[in-house]
């Protein structure tokens, strides 16, 4: 009877490490899954840079530091391998990247140039699916880190080292303000 009992619970045991296991390494790659969604969108604006830029140097005196920084932030940003430096890369870009609409300001004829527009909405279009896949990756790696960290999953995460992700956070107070762009 005894010898029943311990086969039950080692049994119990064991299944409780695999539903466990499983879990973790699903919630694991929803998270790879949801970062790799940014990293396409992401991808695909530092794709329409070089048009931008290139729209925008026949209006350029100063304004060719900010080209600069824009294209060293877009090459640092595809020369990262991890999420923690891509995400880096990110609020860097982001914050250099603001400025870019600030130059229609100083520059009526390019407010009205069709390039400049359409390169424009296509932006916003990709800022908005940018926003919607950094909120999905957030909820998976919330979701991870809760899995990784309650008991008895910590268990599990601690003997098979289950690492906590970072969420995708703006770091920048100044890029938390609505950008100002006047037509």
């Amino acid at each position: 009877m005894i010898f029943i009992t311990l086969t039950g619970l080692i049994i119990l045991i064991i299944f409780f490490f695999i539903v466990t296991y499983n879990k973790l390494i699903k919630e694991k790659l929803y998270v790879k899954e949801s970062f790799s969604t940014i990293d396409t969108y992401l991808k695909k604006r530092y794709d329409l840079i070089p048009n931008l830029v290139s729209t925008i140097k026949g209006y350029k005196e100063y304004e060719s530091q900010t080209l600069e920084k824009i294209v060293s932030a877009r090459n640092g940003y595809m020369g990262s391998t991890s999420p923690e430096d891509k995400i880096k890369n990110e609020n860097n870009f982001s914050e250099i990247f603001t400025r870019i609409f600030a130059l229609q300001e100083s520059y009526p004829d390019l407010k009205a140039n069709e390039n400049f527009l359409t390169l424009q909405n296509q932006l916003n279009k990709i800022e908005e699916d940018i926003l919607q896949a950094r909120k999905y990756y957030n909820g998976c790696v919330r979701n991870y880190n809760i899995s990784c960290e309650t008991f008895p999953n910590i268990i599990i995460a601690k003997i098979f080292h289950f690492e906590k992700y970072s969420f995708f956070i703006i770091e920048d107070l100044e890029e938390k303000q609505n950008v100002k762009i006047n037509f």
